[in-house]
This record gives structure tokens, sequence and C-alpha cells, in this order.
């Protein structure tokens, strides 16, 4: 081999070796890296990896609440939908997502799915909500006048029906709070006409009384052991 074709050679050798060095082990790529869980900033992906799973996909048609109603969306206040993601809902199935609660996502991150879901559920103010009842669920309401505006509004349609409202076992995975979201947003209008503030707090407070302590075990009075 002549000298030329020694020096061509060698170059050859040389550019192969420059262009393998990228793809040594340990030596980063030329792919874009992988962003680290906590700098993730994207509300799409940081919904489809924490709430997709029980609000569904477009926050509709999931396990869990719609999150894309635009009541709900208008209705429940900023601090209370940071409240619940971070914390959690207490006597629901909704876990806490912050850090500083034993989840995953830093309170940026919160704040993103927050106005995220702003953003995409609520552009339009219902016009109904000028006459919604009020969002907290007050402690001094009547359980009594609830069980009545419950028979008058509600017992039709949950009366018999596989959608036990009524039932302490379901009643023990839902919150005062929780209940109230589902009598506002999901039908607070009965046969004459929308439900008052004061007949909304009333319904949720006869349902909290028809808790039980210890749902889903033996009955009272139960000595178990063989039979």
């Amino acid at each position: 081999m002549t000298s030329i074709g020694i020096r061509i050679a060698a170059a050859c050798v040389l550019v192969l070796a420059i262009s393998g060095c990228d793809k040594a082990p340990g030596n980063p790529g030329s792919d874009p890296l992988a962003t680290r869980p906590e700098a993730e900033l994207n509300f799409e992906v940081l919904y489809q990896q924490n709430c997709a799973g029980c609000h569904g996909a477009d926050g509709k048609n999931g396990a869990a609440f719609d999150l894309s109603n635009p009541v709900y969306q208008a209705w429940v206040p900023d601090s209370s939908l940071r409240q619940w993601i971070s914390k959690g809902m207490p006597q629901t199935q909704m876990p806490a997502f912050a850090i500083a609660a034993g989840g995953s996502l830093t309170d940026k991150q919160i704040d993103v799915l927050v106005r995220g879901m702003r953003q995409h559920w609520a552009s339009t103010v219902p016009a109904q909500l000028n006459r919604i009842p009020s969002y907290p669920q007050p402690a001094d309401a009547d359980a009594a006048h609830g069980k009545q505006v419950f028979g008058q509004y509600c017992s039709s349609c949950h009366k018999d029906s596989k959608q036990e409202i009524t039932s302490p076992d379901y009643l023990a995975l839902m919150s005062d709070q929780a209940l109230r979201t589902i009598v506002v947003v999901g039908q607070h209008e009965g046969p004459g006409g929308a439900l008052s503030d004061q007949d909304v707090s009333d319904v949720v407070k006869y349902l909290a009384s028809l808790r039980i302590s210890t749902p889903g075990q033996p009955y009272p009075g139960h000595r178990g052991g063989a039979e």
C-alpha cells in the first residue's frame, strides 16, 4: 500500500472512531434528554400521568367525577381545587399528590394542573351560576328537613336503583363536600325547580347522618365464630 493509501485508510479509521464515540456506553447520545419528573410542566402530560386514570382522558367519562364539567369548573374556587389535589379529599378515594403530603408533584406542578383545568374546561361560565348554591357545606344544616327534601326531589331516581346513594357503604367513601358537589353540579334541580342553598345543605346533612362507623362490618349483634 502506498503512503497515500495508508494516510487515507488512517483517516477513515479516525473518522469511524470519532463517529462511534457518541454511542459509547455511558456517553450521552444525540437524542433529547428525558425530562426529570419534577421538571415536567406540561399540563397534558401531568394530567394524563396523574388524573386521567380516575377522571377520564378528557376530564370526563372516568370512574371519578367529571372535572371537565363547566359548572364544576366555574363553581369550585382555585384554593379548594388546589387543596384537593395537594392533600387529597378526606372520606373519598382522592389521594394526596403534593410531595409534602407523600405524593409526587411539586407545588408548581399542582399550579399547572389548576391553571390547565381552567384554561381547558372553564372557558365559559354557565348562566345558571347566578342562582347556584354556595360551594362550602355548612356544619349547622338540618338533617330532618333534608330527609323531607330528599324524599321530594331525590328518591324518585335513587330509590330502588343500583345507585344506592343512601347506602352506608357508599356514604363511607364520600365526604360531605363530595356529596354537595354531586348534588349541586350533578343535578340540583327537582320537579319544582332548583334546590335552594339551604335545601342542598340539609340533604347533604341527612345523607351524612346515615353513615355508620364500621361500614362493611358484621351487623350489630353479630357474635361471629362458627355457626
